[in-house]
Order: C-alpha cells, then sequence, then structure tokens
C-alpha cells in the first residue's frame, strides 16, 4: 500500500468517542448493547484502551488495551493485546486491516511495550489469524475449541500465556445453563437475552453470571475469548452468539 493508498484513521478516546461512537451498532446507538458498551469504553480509556477507526466511506476498526487490563483470559502483562480487528463490506481486500494493525504495533513501540498479542479464533465471532500471519505473529499457544494466541515480540520476552482451567470453570456453575457476560461487545446484550429465553423455551433453569472487572474474567470465564460464554450442565456450549433456534435442540437433548 502506497502513501497515497493509506486510508485515514480516526482516534477514538475519552474526548471524542461520544461524536465518533466505535464503529459497532452505530446505528443503533439509543439501544441498550450500545449504551453499556460506551459506558465500558469510559472506564477502559484511562486503563490505556484505544480504538482506531477508518473513516467513511471504508470501514473497519481495532480496539487494544494493555495486556494488565485486557479483557481476554490471559496473561499478558507488558503487551498491548487486541480485542478486536474488523474489516468489513467493500472495505475488505484493500489492505486496511494490515494498517490498522501498523498502527496498533507503532503504538505499542511508541510507548516501550513487550509486543502485542491478539486471541483468535477459526470458528465465528473473532478474527482469524490470517491477517497476523502476514504481519510477523506467531502462535505461542491453542486452547479449546479453536483458539489460537497470536504474539508479535519486539524482543526477547518471555510469551503470553491463556489463563487455562476451561474445564474446571465450567463445572463451577452446576446444572442448567450459565450466561457469562460482560458490556465488552455490544452484541452481548442480545446474546444473552436470546440464550435466557431459549432456556426458558426448553424448561431449563438458566442464570446470568456478570463479569465487572478483569478479575471477575480471568477468575470465571470458561474460555479464552473471555467476555461472553454459555454453559450448559457444567460443559462450554458457545462463546459466541447464538441464534435461539440453534439453541433449543442443545438445551432439550443435552450436548455430547
Amino acid at each position: 500500500m502506497t502513501p497515497e493508498e493509506a486510508p485515514e484513521i480516526l482516534d477514538v478516546a475519552a474526548n471524542n468517542v461520544d461524536k465518533t461512537g466505535f464503529f459497532c451498532f452505530m446505528s443503533k446507538k439509543k439501544s441498550e448493547g450500545y449504551q453499556r458498551k460506551l459506558a465500558w469504553l469510559k472506564d477502559r480509556f484511562s486503563e490505556g484502551l484505544r480504538i482506531k477507526m477508518l473513516t467513511l466511506p471504508e470501514r473497519g476498526f481495532i480496539e487494544y488495551i494493555p495486556g494488565e487490563h485486557a479483557w481476554r483470559a490471559v496473561h499478558a502483562d507488558g503487551y498491548m493485546v487486541i480485542h478486536c480487528l474488523w474489516v468489513v463490506g467493500k472495505s475488505r481486500g484493500m489492505g486496511f486491516s494490515g494498517a490498522l494493525l501498523d498502527a496498533c504495533i507503532a503504538d505499542a513501540k511508541q510507548q516501550g511495550m513487550k509486543g502485542v498479542a491478539m486471541v483468535t479464533s477459526q470458528k465465528v465471532w473473532m478474527a482469524s489469524r490470517c491477517v497476523l500471519d502476514k504481519h510477523g505473529f506467531e502462535c505461542v499457544q491453542t486452547a479449546p475449541p479453536a483458539f489460537s494466541l497470536m504474539v508479535k515480540k519486539f524482543g526477547k520476552h518471555a510469551s503470553p500465556s491463556f489463563a487455562g482451567g476451561w474445564d474446571e470453570k465450567a463445572k463451577s456453575f452446576g446444572q442448567g445453563l450459565s450466561v457469562i457476560r460482560s458490556d465488552q461487545c455490544p452484541y452481548i446484550v442480545d446474546a444473552t437475552n436470546t440464550a435466557v429465553a431459549a432456556a426458558d423455551k426448553a424448561g431449563v433453569m438458566s442464570q446470568v453470571i456478570e463479569l465487572k472487572s478483569r478479575d471477575d474474567l480471568m477468575r470465571l470465564s470458561p474460555s479464552a475469548y473471555g467476555v461472553f460464554g454459555l454453559v450448559f450442565d457444567g460443559r462450554l456450549l458457545s462463546y459466541y452468539y447464538q441464534l435461539e433456534k440453534d439453541l433449543l435442540p442443545l438445551l432439550k437433548g443435552g450436548i455430547s
């Protein structure tokens, strides 16, 4: 990508987020999901969270934060941890994901960090590792069901690692459906409501567990994704948004 082709990137921070938004749910700013995410962001900016967003007509963004405050189930002190990296629609295939990633890497270097890390998934609701492979990231660890911990080091440092203990954490929630949720993603409100409604239809007891801090996440999350999970009868059912029609058979028949 030449300098002339490089996209214009907007820095979203505490002083402008009310005006700029944060990419997701931009057409639903009055929704509960948007408002909860907005409040969550305002609590995180002072911890070093940053969002860089492509300006219209391009569509994409990256969200990242120092590892000590990351909302992923990883130990990554001294590293910058990317929560989300998305480029969508006609903006895909133009090199914009790489441009956003380069901006994050430059920011981490300027702050004297050890490197940059990101949890990816080969399934859904998270970025795949493809663009990271092209930018010199290496997989240092994997976790079920399909997670990779991708890291780009700036020197000879110890690698970040997953929190682990996934099965024990899932078992701790007991019988029925447990929805483990946070406000890091605005889609989680709908995902939670859908799961609880499905449990009611299936005649299954349900409970919602709120993750209000990184400590809660590291202690309770049954997957590396960290900020959302569905646990049924002590086993991880999903870490992503499930439609009611997909959940009902699992809740009625059990998971194998």
